[in-house]
């Protein structure tokens, strides 16, 4: 969900009866969601809510509450499932799979793939990542409308093929596959079977591409990250053939979460607000403009825990056993956090957004993901002097993923390229 351009406003007796979880909500230009959000916050920031399926859970809006929530993994634990659509059900991969694997077993897991995922491991791939950046953007320089948020979609999925070694003929089919499982729902990318059938689609396509690439790369390695998760040193063991199957899932899916969708995100809601000429003026602001886009757009929508113990948030007890669902988007625009959340600001300093989570599980892709943006911004702000949206655009069916499937757009081609800035 991008946040709109203006300060919401909104009636909050009607945002109190909208379901955060429903999908629906997340459709438009983020107006009604964040009514929803800002009631919230306000009036019922620990609020219990009950799915269409009867399973309750507890909903967390207010940024420190989540920030708790997410740093304090001994209270709270990912291993039963960390997304809402799994409330009520065991994750099979915990234990197994990073994301939904507890420290101290997540640590030895992660620890090694941060350092292979470095900022100076990611330097190396710098000029590579750049020319797909490039080359993704430069049909908007023709002058006709192009489809942005279609680029963008394609865009982690190219930057991570390259880190993993992925042929690129293999990644269009991928980008679909990952979406499918973030968003079923969604009428683009669901089956005619409904969309319980297209999650097991997607996930059996996926599982079994790792599967038979894994085989491949056994025979023949190479410096890519899917070489380095096969020889990985987890106490004396290497990993299963499930536990690389899982863990390159999660990967590629982290990449198609947080990536593209921030760009669109932003292009969508400020070509008329003076940001992009403001930033192309001070492009030393990259990595500052950068860090605001994250929180602005904030595309990973939730995170579930489970209570390993009674607890209490503002007073209220949450029992052992309870789920927890921390509303991300809702968090990076608490009032009480960041000054004028709703205005969209390159020199907004502190700017501790939790788009990527917190504690043990933040992204271990993050270093990747904000070098990507940075490169993509800096090349968008030296090329083009302005952008247009020039069409309807079309958000992801999705209560987890928040952003465009489709952003059409013009751009004006600045007479002399601009300093690029990173």
């Amino acid at each position: 969900m991008s946040a709109p351009a203006a300060v919401v406003t909104g009636c909050p007796a009607h945002a109190g009866r909208l379901d955060p979880a429903d999908p629906a909500l997340h459709t438009d230009d983020g107006r009604e969601a964040h009514a929803v959000w800002r009631e919230l916050r306000r009036h019922r920031p620990v609020d219990r809510r009950t799915t269409e399926s009867g399973r309750d859970y507890w909903s967390l809006t207010k940024y420190r509450d989540c920030d708790r929530v997410l740093r304090d993994h001994t209270a709270f634990t990912s291993e039963r499932g960390n997304l809402l659509r799994m409330l009520g059900t065991e994750d099979p991969a915990g234990g197994r799979q990073m994301a939904v694997t507890d420290p101290p077993r997540h640590a030895r897991m992660r620890e090694p793939l941060q350092r292979a995922l470095s900022m100076k491991s990611v330097d190396a791939h710098r000029e590579r990542i750049r020319g797909t950046v490039t080359r993704l953007v430069e049909p908007l320089a023709d002058g006709g409308v192009f489809d942005f948020g279609r680029a963008m979609t394609l865009l982690p999925m190219a930057v991570t093929g390259v880190l993993m070694g992925i042929p690129e003929a293999d990644w269009e089919s991928l980008t679909g596959f990952t979406s499918a499982c973030v968003a079923p729902d969604d009428p683009q990318l669901m089956l005619a079977d409904g969309p319980v059938a297209t999650l097991e689609t997607a996930h059996r396509e996926l599982f079994a591409y790792f599967q038979d690439l894994a085989h491949e790369r056994e025979k023949n390695p190479g410096d890519d990250l899917l070489s380095f998760l096969l020889t990985l040193d987890l106490g004396g063991r290497t990993m299963s053939p499930g536990e690389i199957m899982s863990n390159c899932y999660s990967l590629l899916l982290g990449a198609n979460v947080t990536t593209g969708h921030v760009a669109s995100s932003v292009l969508a809601t400020q070509t008329d607000t003076g940001v992009f000429e403001d930033w192309a003026a001070h492009p030393e602001l990259t990595v500052r403009g950068t860090e605001e886009a994250l929180r602005w757009s904030s595309p990973a929508g939730h995170f579930l825990r489970y209570a390993t113990r009674d607890v209490r948030l503002r007073g209220t007890r949450i029992r052992e056993g309870d789920a927890l669902v921390t509303w991300l988007n809702s968090a990076n625009f608490d009032e009480d956090v960041f000054t004028d959340p709703f205005t969209f600001d390159i020199r907004r300093r502190p700017n501790r957004h939790i788009t990527f989570g917190a504690g043990a599980h933040f992204c271990v892709g993050h270093t990747v993901a904000k070098v990507t943006l940075r490169l993509l911004f800096a090349e968008l702000l030296s090329r083009f002097e302005s952008f247009e949206v020039s069409g309807t655009p079309r958000r992801l069916y999705s209560a987890f993923v928040h952003g465009y499937t489709h952003l059409p757009i013009t751009a004006r081609v600045r007479a002399r390229r601009g300093p690029v800035g990173y």
